[in-house]
């Protein structure tokens, strides 16, 4: 008889409340949290992003450094 994936990591020590969230809402909160330069775009998304961190300093995570 086949085991379900639950109890198979049930059998292998992995517990449901050890799971982190992974789902897209999740996601897209860290993602807002930690705001980084865009790697691609258009014009505008590229525009809103420096208007942004003009804005906002203290909320971005900037990673310039990494191209001097």
């Amino acid at each position: 008889m086949p085991i379900s994936a639950t109890d198979f990591l049930k059998k292998h020590g992995y517990d449901e409340e050890d799971k982190g969230d992974h789902s897209l809402q999740h996601n897209a909160k860290e993602h807002a949290k930690h705001l980084k330069k865009p790697h691609a775009g258009t014009p505008h998304d590229w525009e809103d992003w420096e208007r942004y961190k003009l804005e906002h300093p203290d909320e971005v995570e900037d990673d310039d450094t990494s191209e001097k």
